[in-house]
């Protein structure tokens, strides 16, 4: 009688319940390594092992080295392409010459309409002082730093970060995080713009006009048509109101040159309270990301949508029905081409980690069952961008022992097919290796990430086949 452990890889079984069937892979030991054939046709690496986080049933039985084979053959097939083709994989990431600023971390980066990348880091100067610092990579090379702003009372959070915009006037703009009070979440938002690439930098506008000493943060900002800039935030006013629900709530504006009060926008009275916001735009108008908190403490992504200048209600991306009695501080990330609208997330549901991703083809009015695209052991913190044949690239940081991560990122086809990851930097598992941030920039993917004690970092890859 031989004894055999049955495990199902969580990579390859559909993590969505749609029209593939369920795959067993048969391994005779638990710690086995296959080495596949090169003639076996996968778009699997050739040498497979099993994730930590799989699911394990014993079996006894006389089952033999065919049947493994077969069953393990099976698995590859079903993990790849339908017709046999993955995804075009990510090509070689290189690190970049980045000036490097010790003890920068929050990295941000944006895009302009030359393909300039723009990348804004928090520098610390001392003890007591900071500066928000940015410098531009076009032609292969980046620029030396500049200021955006310094010796101002900055909230320095590893995940409440400041970040960079261009917006479609030319016009930059950058948010950061001041305090407002003594108390330690006492702070509000500060926007400020260039009308010169960056040389000089306007004085800052506040997006909210409660006045009142609560939390205002986890900004995402974008260009919302000529020299308007959008912004999306989590606003604790209620928090500081007498007789209110100490709930967070989500905010939106827009903010023209010159304009010093813009008119906000409640999206959702009551939210996850430390959770990155994340927004794109689609045709029929732009999408909000974030994480919801219901009243029975679910902690799902949801979503809102402009459509006619007017907001939808919040709907889910989908029912993880994630209950959590405390903030993840794991927020969305999402990406658009056309109506084609792609979220990336993070979950704890059911006491299984998992990164998914979703893909709407109707502006995020409904969505496709999720695809979870980790390698067993994530720690979330995505980031994604889409090619041209709208088919997500999705950058997450997976955990690889106690104390180290992996920042990795792959490619996805429409189907659900991925390619195999690839790995950009090693980071600490910690917080202070903070959130990586990807952005692309025609065939080129950029990343920065935050490597502890030694400052920001960046890379690039090509985007090898990123038209249909």
């Amino acid at each position: 009688m031989l004894l055999w452990n049955l495990k199902i890889d969580p990579a390859c079984v559909p993590d969505n319940g749609r029209a593939r069937p369920p795959v067993f892979v048969v391994f005779p030991d638990p710690t086995t390594t296959f080495r596949m054939p090169a003639t076996l046709p996968t778009a699997r690496p050739a040498s497979v092992r099993v994730p930590a986080r799989v699911a394990e049933h014993a079996a006894s039985s006389r089952l033999t080295a065919a049947l493994a084979a077969a069953s393990l053959t099976a698995w590859l097939t079903a993990c790849g392409d339908p017709d046999g083709t993955a995804p075009p994989p990510i090509g070689e990431i290189v690190p970049s010459a980045a000036p490097i600023v010790a003890d920068a971390t929050t990295p941000s980066l944006t895009v302009d309409a030359n393909g300039s990348v723009h990348l804004s880091v928090t520098a610390r100067l001392d003890s007591t002082r900071h500066a928000l610092r940015f410098a531009t990579w076009r032609e292969g090379g980046w620029s030396a730093w500049r200021d955006i702003t310094n010796a101002r009372p900055f909230f320095v959070n590893w995940a409440d970060f400041p970040s960079i915009v261009a917006l479609e006037n030319g016009d930059l703009a950058a948010h950061w995080l001041e305090r407002e009070g003594d108390g330690t979440y006492a702070y509000g938002v500060r926007i400020t713009r260039s009308r010169d690439g960056g040389a000089t930098w306007e004085a800052p506008v506040t997006p909210h006009g409660d006045g009142l000493l609560a939390e205002h943060g986890f900004v995402s900002l974008w260009a919302a048509g000529g020299d308007r800039v959008g912004a999306v935030w989590l606003d604790g006013r209620k928090t500081a109101m007498a007789d209110s629900a100490r709930e967070m709530t989500v905010r939106a504006t827009t903010i023209g040159r010159d304009e010093q009060q813009p008119a906000e926008v409640l999206l959702d009275a009551r939210t996850c309270d430390c959770c990155q916001t994340a927004s794109a735009p689609t045709r029929r108008g732009r999408v909000i990301v974030y994480r919801d908190r219901t009243d029975a403490e679910i902690r799902d992504i949801a979503i809102v949508r402009e459509e006619n200048g007017q907001w939808s209600e919040p709907a889910r991306v989908h029912a993880d029905e994630w209950f959590f009695e405390a903030c993840p501080v794991n927020g969305p990330s999402v990406a658009s081409l056309g109506d084609t609208v792609v979220v990336a997330w993070f979950t704890g549901a059911q006491d299984t980690a998992r990164v998914r991703v979703a893909t709407s083809v109707d502006g995020g009015v409904t969505f496709g069952a999720p695809v979870r695209i980790d390698d067993g052991d994530p720690i979330g913190r995505t980031s994604i961008v889409l090619d041209d044949a709208a088919r997500p690239v999705v950058l997450w940081v997976e955990r690889t022992s106690a104390d180290s991560a992996a920042v990795r990122v792959r490619r996805l086809s429409a189907d659900g097919a991925q390619s195999d990851a690839v790995t950009v930097a090693t980071v600490s598992a910690s917080r202070q290796s903070g959130f990586p941030r990807m952005v692309r920039s025609g065939d080129r993917l950029v990343f920065a990430w935050t490597e502890a004690g030694a400052g920001v970092r960046a890379a690039t890859a090509p985007l090898v086949g990123s038209s249909r």
